[in-house]
């Protein structure tokens, strides 16, 4: 096609169209977030690594979106794809899938039985240069999220989860859980407001029973340098817990008075330790 001026009217698409392409003309960093509708690949990474959010259970990507607005805000391009609480091995090969396809430098973070997932994701990967965990498992090779959470006292999760069994399509059963809405916010989100936890009940993703009960069989953070944001008020993953996956990952640590949302209730904090490690491993 020859260069030149074109009269034609351009639509919204097509518009869109002309200034993605012109973006990437001039070489400009799109900066955003991914989702199941969002393929990853559409983050073209700048100078700063890509930060990849993996939420865990009773939750969904959204819980993210203070964090990711502040990240965006400091220049991070940022992807925060839907974990699908099958199972460890399972969801990082999910994760493992988006992460191939942003190209340059990636610090993956995740929250709950999110670190599960990016404790496996990231071995092996010199494009992750750090991990960030937040209110998170940090499970060694052979643990379970279960069995860490039984080890200290502290978590009241079991009384309030509502099990839904379900068959599956080949025969035999699984049964997902879900945290009561009644008990939601006292369990999970105590320090955020009750019209947003109520939201964040009505919208949380159930964890396959199995998946809590599934071994580790790597860990990222036996490689790589690693945070780790504890929440002290957390009634899913005890304090005590926390500690001490931290400890013994020589994790560099922020202690918070916070629940177990603590991405929603202090996002400016989870984005301030996100950004720390990207600065230190950049």
């Amino acid at each position: 096609m020859a260069a030149g001026k074109s009269n034609r009217k351009r639509g919204p698409a097509t518009a869109a169209v002309w200034a993605l392409a012109t973006s990437f003309a001039l070489g400009t960093a799109v900066v955003g977030t991914a989702s199941a509708s969002t393929p990853a690949h559409s983050v073209t990474v700048g100078a700063r690594p890509t930060i990849v959010l993996e939420h865990g259970a009773f939750a969904d990507a959204s819980s993210w979106d203070d964090v990711i607005k502040r990240l965006r805000a400091d220049g991070y391009p940022v992807v925060a794809p839907a974990d699908p609480l099958r199972g460890p091995a399972a969801d990082a090969a999910v994760l493992r899938s988006v992460i191939d396809h942003i190209p340059g430098p990636k610090v993956l973070v995740g929250h709950s039985y999110g670190g599960s997932v990016i404790s496996a994701a990231g071995a092996g990967d010199p494009q992750v240069t750090a991990l960030v965990y937040v209110a998170a498992f940090l499970p060694a090779p052979g643990e379970t999220a279960l069995g860490l959470t039984g080890e200290f006292p502290g978590s009241t999760l079991g009384g309030t989860l509502d099990p839904v069994t379900y068959p599956l399509p080949g025969g035999g059963s699984t049964t997902d859980l879900y945290i009561r809405a009644d008990a939601f916010r006292h369990q999970f989100a105590a320090d955020v407001p009750a019209g947003r936890a109520a939201l964040m009940a009505a919208t949380q993703r159930p964890i396959a029973r199995s998946a809590l009960l599934e071994p580790a069989t790597v860990a990222a953070w036996q490689e790589k340098p690693s945070w780790d944001v504890v929440t002290t008020e957390d009634l899913n993953i005890p304090v005590a817990a926390q500690r001490h996956m931290a400890q013994r990952a020589h994790a560099h640590v922020t202690e918070v008075a916070a629940s177990h949302s603590v991405a929603v209730s202090r996002p400016r904090l989870v984005a301030e330790v996100i950004e720390e490690a990207a600065r230190a491993t950049g």
